[in-house]
């Protein structure tokens, strides 16, 4: 304190400046030794000019500005410098200084000072001074803690948004006079220039000395015109970006605004400055790399024609995210940060908190990954900011919640770490301090008591940084230790692969893992390695295989019959050879993988399933999730907000969403059928809850679809139908008891007025409008899509069957059932529920169903219509051979026959027991036969135990894709016994 002199104005200002540590005081007197000298000076100008001495301005100071400034400089030696060039700057930001500013805050601020520029000169000093002033405000804020770090960097991405937006207007409208306008040669439109902006700008989370990485594009080729000399388009666009990123990059005696690094745009620095948007997409869908999708998850328009430049990013959508499960992404993360390590060991940049262990990079890096894999399948993640997307990667149930709440705060720690090294000399660095007084600095500043406390703390957050890196990013190789004799037993599976044993090494290597016979399987792996598909694949695509190859052949010799299992696996295997991503998935997932193989040994027609449909690998990475319960609420949940994040007009998404929704809780239904053993009745509840929230859901869209075209129906004149419409369940659906293959008995019922029509612009007749509801329905369940058959549909049951409308009205169909039905139809009625629809023309429906199966019958002509009919089935379903195969479901004693037993008890005994109509499913209805005295016990529990072994026999023939066909020795006494009943109660002497 000493070399600052006594008669140097506004010393006052050093009185409180003991409030900081001891070993900041000195480097602080200095600072404000060299404001006093600018202070000095200033006051002689303005003594000159007759103005006001700025000292007395300083000197006017209240006490909290003074503290403000103390601690503010005691971080900053860039605020105590920009003080010394202009020292009443702090009366220039006094009405800003305390308040938060939006972008157009900025805006209106920036074009104040440009309001008077007139030459380019005029330009570049308006906008540095612009940057400092705006610098100063942002680093006082931001170590005062009056703004938060997302709030400093949303506002850091304001100022760049201000600085390119308006350099780029002004310049373009400077020059269009002498250049000419840009005209678009297909278009005839005035062209503008795009402005894309990369990494922490486009992920609008800028740091304090940032520098931006920009991508110049225009919308197409074509002439200038109006100005002295006519111009291509691409030429003038790049002069353009070139005095712009002079206007912004330059350093100048008022300093730079923004560093400006162009290595992002395609071909990097042997590319053009500014390329068309025809170009743009031809490179990135021709040689887009890896990297680059990486570096396109943070792209924004961020200056120039933003409705333009909209366009190009949408169309470049498909290139950064795959509409499939691209776990490929988890291969190029790793090899850039590979290179990240190495240059990190090269440059000792152990300190440095970005691109070391546990730095700000590895959070990006983590959340990346996952947007990459996912985002063209959930477009949530499509989003560019880190503090959006990891609550979203946790909601998704990809990362525990704490573990991404973890990374938030540590991301915040880092980046104001970060902030504070940047605040000390406005340098892009992100390297820890080596010298003494900068480490008080930034220990001061953050808090902490001194800078073994600040590193303590850091290490912790990067350790935890690290561990989560690890678990998401390492590779599976990384995370286990193996033994030798693994090593070797993997390398003799990639040896038999490759088909570099002799035939007779080979063989009596699989021979010992049960493949057999041996010489087969060799055999069909050679086929596979040398067949066309493989010996055309790409290099990346062929080690990918070869890497995956022995960890399959390993997998699948753990299990029982092991070519088996093989054979069933290479169906998807050979299914996705042009799509390889999936031959990582399971090389990066060895429990996947395991699963994979495990399901597919039980049961081929999981196999076809997953090889038709390879997405659905992706539910085999959570066992927690494969084996869950079944809950009608969760999956309406689910299948609502998957389809909530597609654009309501993209029909061809929102149908393969819901495949996919159907395929992959259907696959979970089977694992844990055939895994963990789930109990029959539950299978069913769950195959049955899919199909009602996707019928659900399938209603939803169709009305929305329609009613978007044609108006709503009318009830009666003026009263819309919302939606006054049901889907009927018959059969298994209505019944509670779909299996794997199950297609839907759907009878479609509405109740809106005959005589009126819609009430939109485009009105129909109410018939038409519900004939085309039930006609939208049918197309989106019965489709086929790259994700195959959502459900096949069977309306033979409506009224009249195929002769009859496809959509009946309330009143018709009660007619209908009233006087033309047949008894077999009333049969079927017994199994018919409400699926989904308008819940007072549900209970209407249930008032008409009750009414119909509860009149009174004549018991003898029920009896004879009922027998017929079984008889005809029989004839035309059932074994032609009694003595060797026994049908599950047609053959005497077997399903089909509970079901009429149980049809005919209620259609014969309802009126008097009406409780006989609560339930629509056969165990149910025979608890309630047996309840009523109606049946005896033995007789309802007998045939309740035969009814569920049938059924566990069909399900376990759809798993394994053969006819629900056994041999005729088995089930004997249950065939018997339900033949005993039959004859008993209906007593058609049908012979066995």
């Amino acid at each position: 304190m000493s070399s600052v002199p006594q008669d140097m104005p506004s010393m006052r200002l050093l009185q409180g400046q003991e409030h900081l540590p001891p070993e900041l005081q000195e480097h602080f007197a200095f600072q404000w030794g060299k404001f006093a000298q600018a202070l000095s000076l200033a006051d002689m100008l303005a003594g000159s000019t007759g103005q006001p001495k700025a000292s007395a301005q300083v000197d006017a100071w209240d006490e909290s500005t003074r503290t403000e400034c103390i601690r503010v400089w005691s971080a900053s030696d860039y605020v105590a410098e920009s003080f010394c060039k202009q020292p009443l700057i702090l009366d220039q930001l006094q009405t800003r200084l305390h308040t938060h500013l939006s972008l157009a805050d900025y805006q209106a601020w920036l074009a104040e000072l440009l309001a008077k520029c007139v030459t380019e000169d005029d330009l570049h000093k308006a906008l540095r001074r612009f940057r400092r002033l705006a610098m100063v405000r942002l680093i006082w804020r931001d170590v005062l803690g009056q703004a938060d770090m997302w709030q400093t960097a949303g506002e850091l991405t304001h100022l760049a948004d201000t600085c390119v937006h308006s350099a780029l207007t002004w310049l373009y409208d400077f020059y269009t006079p002498k250049w000419g306008t840009p005209i678009g040669k297909d278009s005839n439109q005035a062209q503008q220039m795009v402005v894309i902006g990369m990494g922490k700008l486009g992920a609008g989370e800028l740091n304090l000395s940032s520098d931006i990485d920009l991508i110049f594009a225009f919308p197409e080729h074509g002439h200038t015109q109006g100005g002295r000399r006519s111009f291509e388009n691409q030429e003038f666009f790049i002069r353009l970006g070139q005095r712009l990123i002079t206007a912004l990059d330059a350093l100048t005696p008022e300093g730079f605004v923004f560093r400006v690094d162009m290595r992002l745009r395609p071909y990097g620095d042997a590319g053009a400055l500014a390329l068309s948007f025809a170009a743009m997409h031809e490179y990135y869908q021709d040689q887009g790399r890896e990297w680059e999708r990486y570096a396109m998850i943070k792209a924004r328009v961020m200056a120039g024609d933003f409705a333009q430049g909209q366009k190009l990013l949408q169309g470049l959508t498909p290139f950064v995210y795959r509409k499939y499960l691209d776990y490929s992404a988890i291969e190029s993360l790793r090899e850039m940060k590979a290179l990240i390590n190495r240059e990190v060991r090269r440059k000792g940049l152990a300190d440095n908190i970005k691109l070391g262990s546990g730095g700000i990079r590895e959070v990006e890096f983590i959340t990346q990954v996952f947007q990459l894999i996912r985002g063209g399948r959930d477009t949530e993640l499509q989003e560019a900011s880190i503090r959006k997307v990891l609550p979203i990667i946790s909601g998704l149930g990809l990362m525990p919640a704490d573990a991404s709440q973890e990374l938030l705060e540590a991301y915040v720690f880092l980046r104001n770490l970060e902030h504070r090294i940047q605040a000390i000399a406005d340098k892009q660095t992100q390297t820890l301090p080596a010298d003494s007084l900068s480490q008080h600095r930034l220990a001061f500043s953050l808090g902490f008591a001194d800078w073994d406390a600040l590193l303590t703390a850091l290490q912790g957050i990067r350790t935890q940084v690290r561990h989560h890196f690890n678990q998401i990013i390492a590779s599976p190789e990384d995370e286990q230790t193996s033994s030798a004799a693994e090593d070797e037993s993997l390398c003799r599976w990639q040896q038999v692969w490759q088909g570099e044993l002799d035939i007779a090494q080979a063989a009596s290597f699989l021979a010992e893992y049960a493949y057999t016979p041996a010489e087969s399987v060799l055999s069909r792996l050679q086929a596979l390695r040398t067949g066309k598909q493989v010996q055309s694949m790409q290099r990346i695509g062929r080690e990918r295989l070869d890497a995956f190859m022995p960890k399959l052949l390993e997998a699948a010799s753990s299990t029982d019959k092991p070519t088996q299992t093989l054979e069933r696996t290479l169906m998807l295997v050979e299914a996705v050879l042009r799509r390889t991503a999936y031959f990582v998935l399971l090389t990066e997932n060895p429990q996947a993988l395991t699963q994979w193989v495990r399901l597919c040994s039980a049961s081929p027609w999981i196999a076809e399933q997953l090889a038709r449909t390879p997405i659905l690998l992706d539910e085999l990475l959570d066992a927690n999730t494969l084996y869950t319960p079944a809950d009608k609420a969760k999956l309406a949940d689910e299948l609502r907000q998957q389809l909530a994040r597609l654009p309501e007009e993209d029909m061809e998404a929102q149908m393969e969403a819901l495949r996919y929704f159907r395929h992959a809780h259907v696959l979970r239904v089977a694992a844990s059928d055939i895994v963990a053993g789930r109990h029959l009745m539950k299978v069913s509840d769950y195959l049955t809850y899919i199909a009602e929230v996707v019928l659900e859901a399938v209603l939803e869209l169709a009305w929305k679809h329609l009613t978007s075209k044609y108006g709503y129906p009318q009830k009666s004149p003026g009263v819309p139908c919302r939606p006054d419409f049901i889907i009927l369940g018959y059969g298994k659906l209505g019944g509670i008891e779909l299996g794997y293959g199950s297609d839907l008995d759907l009878v479609f019922i509405h109740d809106g007025a005959a005589n009126l029509t819609t009430d939109g612009t485009r009105a129909l007749d109410n018939n038409v409008f519900f004939t085309r509801l039930g006609q939208r329905i049918i197309h989106i369940l019965n489709t086929v899509t790259p994700s195959g058959q959502l459900y096949d549909v069977d309306m033979r049951l409506r009224p009249s069957g195929n002769s009859g409308l496809l959509v009946t009205s309330l009143k018709a169909f009660a007619e209908y059932q009233a006087k033309e039905a047949w008894t077999w139809e009333h049969q079927a009625l017994v199994r018919a529920r409400v699926i989904c629809g308008d819940p007072k023309l549900a209970q209407a429906f249930g008032e008409i169903r009750a009414a119909t199966l509860a009149r009174h019958r004549d018991l003898k002509q029920l009896r004879q219509d009922v027998v017929e009919m079984r008889q005809k089935m029989r004839a035309s379903l059932g074994s032609k051979s009694h003595e060797h195969e026994f049908n599950i479901k047609q053959d005497a004693g077997g399903m089909v026959d509970i079901e009429f037993i149980v049809q005919y008890s209620v259609l014969a005994w309802s009126e008097q027991a009406p409780e006989l109509l609560q339930w629509t499913d056969n165990m149910r209805i025979l608890e309630t036969l047996e309840a009523s005295g109606r049946m005896l016990a033995e007789d309802a529990r007998l045939l309740r135990e035969a009814y569920l072994s049938y059924r566990r026999a069909a399900h376990r023939a759809s798993l394994q894709k053969v006819p629900s066909r056994i041999a005729s020795s088995e089930f004997t006494h249950y065939r018997s016994e339900v033949q005993r009943i039959w004859q008993a109660l209906l007593g058609d002497n049908e012979p066995c």
